[in-house]
């Protein structure tokens, strides 16, 4: 973990803003703004791209998924810019939380696959791009998107160490943990067999 240099009020400022950002629901926004229904009565109900997917229009969900990934993206890079490292992490963390516990939606939120993107992206480009490649290679292997998403996840703390000083290591214990959390009944679907592809319009998927 980083070298604590940012005083405990401004860290605390630093957690409120970026968990507020984190917690802005952008796929109900886009889905209600482009006429598309009520995201939470389609599919599984959340609020992530892979369910704004579920909609048929494709330009939707990755208006979502880039807009969930930059809130995440945004909120590391302002406090950075303004703070310091430390300060950087935890907006980061904020805006994950924020993400997977909105305010606004009585703390029921999506599962965290494109905010943690955006948040590593941020932190580190290269251990950031190396984790959506594993997200890719693994999705093309299994066809199944929550899969993908629990392999990067994994799989991001080898990245940390080897391709930085590991100062991310103990942040990204953390969101994976919380990624394996969000991804319980997947987890189950996974090992009964029944977890839908990419594609499929039926039940829940990897939320992103």
């Amino acid at each position: 973990m980083p070298e604590l240099t940012t005083s405990q009020g401004l860290l605390l400022l630093t957690a409120v803003l970026a968990y507020l950002l984190g917690s802005i629901p952008f796929g109900i926004l886009v889905t209600k703004v482009m006429g598309l229904g009520d995201l939470r009565q389609i599919g599984s109900g959340n609020i992530g791209a892979t369910n704004v997917l579920r909609t048929g229009n494709k330009r939707a969900a990755l208006l979502t998924l880039l807009l969930d990934g930059a809130k995440g993206a945004v909120a590391v890079l302002i406090a950075g810019w303004l703070l310091a490292e430390d300060a950087a992490q935890l907006a980061g963390l904020a805006a994950f939380l924020g993400h997977l516990f909105p305010v606004w939606l009585k703390f029921k939120g999506g599962k965290g696959v494109a905010t943690f993107l955006g948040v590593l992206l941020a932190l580190d480009w290269q251990v950031g791009l190396a984790v959506c490649a594993t997200w890719f290679v693994a999705a093309l292997l299994s066809r199944i998107s929550s899969i993908a998403a629990l392999i990067a996840a994994a799989m991001t703390g080898l990245w940390i160490l080897v391709l930085t000083d590991g100062q991310l290591l103990l942040l990204s214990l953390v969101l994976t943990i919380l990624i394996y959390v969000r991804h319980a009944e997947n987890l189950k679907r996974i090992k009964a067999g029944t977890e839908p592809r990419i594609g499929a319009k039926k039940a829940p998927e990897a939320e992103v």
